[in-house]
């Protein structure tokens, strides 16, 4: 019973994502449908204003922008299974910021043209996580070189000269007490 309320949970869910990419053009120029003009505009008893833009559909050209094309990379940076999902981060965090300048935007400030000094900070976490998880996979993969296994190799090599330098202690032992016999 638990399994199917799973899966059917699971459905849901899925299904819900994939409503969303489906519909995701049509969210992005949404703001074509809004007023021109408009200061205010009202949805669902909520009520949105111009934010600083010259108006609604102005603001909302700039929201969708961002909001749209974050979600679908978060979508694919949750739903990815390649080695390399980490570097997805990097537009992530750029949209984020775009978003973040948006949503605090004054009639004084310019919209993206400083969000690049905090993705390069970002980029600088990133890239090497990346390149070492590429670095270990061409190790294992490409040149056949499996580090677990070298590990083991190495301790039953430690494990042999220990027993060597036991046995060649034991012969002396042997050798020490048959002269004193």
């Amino acid at each position: 019973m638990k399994d199917k309320a799973r899966i059917r949970k699971k459905f849901v869910i899925e299904g819900v994502v994939a409503l969303f990419i489906a519909i995701s053009p049509l969210l992005f120029y949404g703001y074509k449908y809004l007023p021109v003009g408009a200061e205010t505009w009202t949805f669902l008893g909520i009520e949105f204003g111009h934010n600083g833009f010259d108006d609604v559909s102005l603001a909302f050209y700039y929201y969708l922008n961002k909001v749209v094309p974050l979600l679908l990379l978060v979508i694919w940076f949750v739903t990815s299974k390649n080695w390399w999902y980490h570097a997805i981060l990097i537009p992530i965090a750029m949209y984020s910021f775009q978003l973040f300048t948006v949503l605090n935007y004054s009639n004084s400030e310019r919209i993206d043209e400083n969000e690049i000094l905090y993705v390069i900070a970002v980029t600088m976490v990133v890239i090497p996580i990346v390149y070492f998880i590429r670095v270990k996979l061409v190790d294992k993969h490409v040149h056949g070189i499996d580090l677990d296994a070298m590990d083991t190799e190495l301790q039953i090599l430690k494990e042999k000269e220990e027993l060597r330098k036991e046995r060649e202690k034991l012969e002396q032992r042997r050798k020490t007490a048959s002269k004193k016999m």
